[in-house]
């Protein structure tokens, strides 16, 4: 079986510990329900991911080198 973490088109998904999650909510002014969502059968979602993480994706980007993004992990 194939590892899509592996692959050169995924881009990196990170856990977030809970410090970093108020952080980042903090930062935007929001609530974590108001972030958008990834399921956690989703293939790109880290193994260790539960239920209510909040998932940091890294993405290239032609206009700022690297771009970053928030999900939140539901059913």
């Amino acid at each position: 079986m194939v590892d899509v973490h592996q692959h050169e088109l995924v881009p990196d998904h990170t856990v977030l510990d809970p410090a970093e999650i108020e952080t980042v909510l903090e930062e935007y002014s929001i609530k974590k329900t108001d972030l958008p969502k990834i399921k956690r059968k989703d293939k790109a979602c880290p193994g260790d991911a539960a239920v209510g993480d909040v998932i940091e994706i890294t993405r290239d980007s032609r206009t700022t080198d690297q771009a970053t993004v928030y999900r939140l992990v539901v059913d």
